[in-house]
C-alpha cells in the first residue's frame, strides 16, 4: 500500500502533513508490524500498520510515522523488512538502526488537559498522532529535545491524574 501518513506536527490536527521529511515525490508503504499477543488484546487489530519509505538499502526502509502499538520503534528508524505472500504485504523483520528519535504513548485520562499537553509537547519539539478515538497519543521525541524536561513536565500530568504515559521507545540520545 502506497499513501501518505496520518501525522500531527506541532499542534496540526487530523490527516494533515506538514513534515517537510515528507515530500509529494517521496513514495511511502505500508508495513506490517506484527504485535505480541498482551498488546494485540487491547490494539485494534493484530498488526500495526506503519509507513515507510525506502532507503538505498534493498529491504530497508526508514519509518515515517509514530507508532501507536509497536513498542521499540521510533520515527526515523531504520527497519528491514521481507514480503510475506500469503498475507500480500510487506512485514517487519527487524530492527537495523535507531534515528534518535523517541517514541512516548500518552493515555487522555480527562479531556480538559488536551490543550496544556499540546503546548507542552509543542514547547519540546514533539510531533503527535491521535487515535480515532483522540484519547491515545502517539508522540514523536526528536532527537535534539531534552527529554528530561519533557520527562519532568510530564510527569507533574502524570500525577495529576490526567495522563498516563508509557515510553514505547527510548533512543540512546535520550537515556
Amino acid at each position: 500500500m502506497v499513501g501518505q501518513p496520518r501525522r500531527c506536527r506541532t499542534g496540526m490536527t487530523n490527516s494533515e502533513t506538514s513534515s517537510s521529511e515528507v515530500t509529494e515525490q517521496e513514495r511511502l508503504f505500508s508495513i506490517a508490524f506484527d504485535l505480541p499477543d498482551d498488546i494485540a488484546a487491547y490494539a485494534p487489530a493484530p498488526a500495526e500498520k506503519i509507513w515507510a519509505a525506502k532507503t538505498e538499502v534493498k529491504m530497508e526502509v526508514e519509518v515515517r510515522n509514530i507508532p501507536f502499538y509497536v513498542k521499540s520503534i521510533a520515527y526515523g528508524d531504520i527497519v528491514r523488512v521481507r514480503v510475506d505472500h500469503d498475507r500480500r504485504e510487506l512485514v517487519f523483520d527487524e530492527f537495523v538502526a535507531e534515528s534518535g528519535n523517541s517514541t512516548l504513548r500518552i493515555l487522555l485520562k480527562d479531556q480538559s488537559v488536551v490543550s496544556e499537553l499540546q503546548s507542552v509537547l509543542r514547547m519540546h519539539g514533539c510531533d503527535w498522532e491521535i487515535d480515532a478515538n483522540e484519547v491515545l497519543l502517539a508522540v514523536d521525541v526528536p532527537a535534539t529535545g531534552d527529554f528530561r524536561a519533557l520527562s519532568t513536565a510530564l510527569d507533574e500530568l502524570h500525577e495529576a491524574g490526567l495522563i498516563g504515559v508509557q515510553e514505547a521507545a527510548i533512543s540512546n540520545r535520550h537515556r
